[in-house]
């Protein structure tokens, strides 16, 4: 292992195997991060592991439910124990939950989206943070949507659940906001990703739905990714508690 392997940033990265996530391992590998990428699907996430490290980078994937505290504590450790840091973390996971107007949604629907959205990123931010706080420096960049800035008719859920990631991102931010630590979001529009297909229910939702933009196309997980390198780099080092759009206008 050279030098510049050793003192390349530790990066982790939830909800790693598909569109946001695994755009977002893929941009720090090609910086050249020591890289853990995390999700529920073990033969996806040693392909993806195995696709990073043809790029170069130090990567494996350790299989974790963030909805789970000792899976998270467990994830958090792991990745100490191999790299011996933790220099930024990315809290992706995430689900579209059910969507449908409110008289429809049940305590079910409501657990589910919210387990996943809102505690895994209190239980990934309360981890990282143990390991953050005892080094004096870190970054966590926790994944939002345009959604946690506006409503949206018929996704009551999932929008409520992502205003929660913002209001735990800033809080948070403002906890540690004099210790060397960084928190901040990134908050995508309509990205395409499988994620957007199951919410949209196919092309004509999705066409509706780029009517809405401003910019008049859909995002691609690139230009997500890109934003997420950025914020959670040093190239960010004055920003923190901060939520930043990548929406194509659609907040402006």
């Amino acid at each position: 292992m050279t030098a510049s392997r050793t003192n390349a940033p530790v990066v982790l990265v939830t909800g790693a195997l598909a569109g946001i996530g695994r755009a977002t391992a893929l941009a720090f590998a090609r910086d050249g991060a020591r890289l853990v990428v995390s999700g529920r699907n073990q033969e996806a996430g040693d392909a993806l592991a195995a696709e990073l490290r043809a790029l170069g980078a130090d990567a494996l994937f350790l299989r974790a439910d963030v909805r789970n505290e000792a899976e998270v504590r467990s994830l958090v450790d792991q990745t100490v124990e191999r790299f011996g840091r933790l220099d930024a973390a990315v809290n992706n996971a995430g689900t579209e939950g059910q969507p449908g107007p409110v008289v429809d949604q049940t305590a079910e629907t409501y657990a589910a989206t919210f387990d996943t959205n809102v505690l895994g990123v209190l239980l990934s931010m309360k981890h990282e943070l143990r390991v953050m706080q005892a080094q004096g420096a870190g970054s966590i960049v926790n994944v939002s949507s345009a959604y946690g800035k506006i409503g949206a008719a018929g996704a009551s859920v999932y929008v409520a659940s992502k205003h929660a990631v913002e209001g735990l991102t800033k809080s948070a931010a403002l906890e540690v906001a004099t210790t060397g630590i960084r928190i901040n979001a990134v908050a995508p529009g309509p990205i395409v990703t499988g994620m957007l297909d199951r919410f949209t229910g196919g092309d004509a939702g999705k066409a509706w739905m780029t009517e809405q933009v401003p910019a008049k196309r859909l995002g691609h997980v690139d230009e997500v990714a890109a934003a997420i390198v950025f914020v959670a780099t040093g190239k960010a080092t004055y920003m923190t508690g901060q939520s930043i759009s990548v929406d194509g206008g659609i907040t402006a």
